[in-house]
């Protein structure tokens, strides 16, 4: 009996041993898949917003810290930001943007899933109205080799707006050529080349009033500020800032109504700023796409645009561009 009583717990504990085991195993399992599917999350991700009248640009990088989701996000407007609230349950990715930074009632909330390369899912414009929003991964952008210099372009010729367009037809208020310079006409339309570029080196003059508001935007995606009325705002707001990711180091003084110049190198995703003969920006990479951006299509060659639907009145002459060529 003592020895059947024996064998009966050696065999109990050899049951108990193989079952602890194969939880375990399962639980690593399912913490492994849990991770898997997490990661294929993570990373920067170019949206696309598709509402009734139009598409908006957008742009968000979704990181994990000590296991929790994290997330910054370029709306349709503004600058890169933490959100309050992303989750992923069962697959399902929801992140929320909050109202204040939207200027609606209720906060932007957006669910979507992850099919194969390609985000999607559902939020809703401020009248409630459903609208669809889609995300590729943003691309690397990364050179391998130094680049091999065209000829220069000159983009504006002194004299008239030919080569340029604004980004609304028939706007109330225009741009104008005025003394061989290109004049905002301040809350007007965005002014935009009909040339496009992927990589570049850009010279531009420029010379911003009082109290007034602009910006360079390269591929039309990334905003070089241009500014004498955002001393309160973050450093990267300020002149020479790539809008919301980078500071210009050192920030040079501000000079209302005196010409200064821009030389901008972009290479992929590398920007180095020069302004007025000193570099402020040193190869330094812009992460995505900055508020006002045209399209979030980030692979793709676009246009230099200027900024007029702000504060004020900037304005640009010698407006030369030297494009990579292959």
């Amino acid at each position: 009996m003592m020895q059947t009583h024996r064998v009966f717990l050696r065999a109990l504990v050899f049951v108990s041993l193989v079952f602890n085991l194969y939880a375990q195993s399962g639980s690593a399992s399912k913490s492994s898949a849990g991770s898997d599917a997490t990661k294929a999350f993570l990373g920067r991700w170019d949206l696309t917003l598709k509402a009734p009248d139009r598409e908006y640009p957008s742009w968000i990088e979704i990181s994990e810290e000590n296991g929790q989701l994290k997330a910054r996000m370029v709306s349709r407007w503004g600058h890169a930001r933490p959100l309050p609230e992303i989750t992923l349950t069962n697959g399902r990715l929801k992140f929320v943007s909050p109202k204040e930074e939207e200027d609606r009632k209720d906060d932007m909330v957006f669910e979507g899933t992850l099919a194969g390369k390609t985000l999607s899912g559902t939020t809703t414009g401020p009248d409630g109205t459903p609208w669809k929003w889609t995300g590729q991964r943003a691309p690397a952008l990364k050179r391998t080799a130094s680049p091999k210099w065209g000829k220069p372009i000159q983009l504006f010729n002194g004299k008239d707006l030919t080569g340029w367009k604004p980004d609304k037809p028939n706007p109330s208020s225009m741009w104008k050529v005025e003394d061989g310079n290109l004049v905002s006409p301040g809350h007007g339309p965005e002014l935009i080349s009909d040339s496009k570029f992927q990589d570049f080196k850009l010279h531009i003059e420029f010379n911003c009033g009082e109290k007034a508001n602009s910006g360079v935007y390269l591929r039309g995606r990334y905003e070089v500020q241009i500014e004498t009325n955002s001393e309160q705002e973050p450093p990267s707001h300020h002149t020479g800032g790539v809008y919301g990711f980078l500071t210009p180091s050192p920030e040079l003084p501000r000079k209302a109504g005196e010409w200064q110049t821009f030389d901008i190198t972009l290479l992929g995703r590398m920007i180095t700023v020069v302004q007025n003969g000193q570099t402020i920006i040193d190869h330094q990479e812009i992460a995505g796409i900055t508020g006002g951006a045209l399209d979030s299509h980030e692979g793709l060659p676009g246009p230099i645009y200027l900024q007029g639907s702000e504060d004020g009145h900037a304005m640009f002459r010698k407006i030369e561009i030297t494009p990579a060529v292959k």
